[in-house]
């Protein structure tokens, strides 16, 4: 029987512009720039987290990366592999 193992971010940090470094409790880091998934939407909702202000408003809970009252949240695997937009292409991380 194959047990999986549940993923939580330990830690972040937010660099410049819409970036923010996740640090994952198995060791893996990745840094995950949300400027592609955040100016692609257009839901207003999301297009507000444009303001840097309001971006860098997030928080850690329960080993996940959440915004207000989870007003924008991610599945921990997309963030994981930097794979929020579901193109088949990792976000470019400059």
């Amino acid at each position: 029987m194959r047990t999986h193992k549940v993923l939580n971010i330990t830690n972040t940090k937010l660099l410049d512009g819409y970036r923010i470094a996740l640090s994952f409790d198995d060791g893996h880091q990745q840094i995950v720039d949300f400027t592609p998934f955040l100016s692609s939407s257009h839901h207003p909702c999301v297009r507000a987290y444009l303001d840097p202000s309001l971006f860098a408003q997030f928080d850690l809970r329960h080993g996940e990366l959440v915004w207000g009252d989870f007003d924008l949240c991610f599945p921990i695997m997309d963030l994981y592999n930097n794979t929020l937009l579901h193109d088949g292409e990792r976000l470019a991380v400059a």
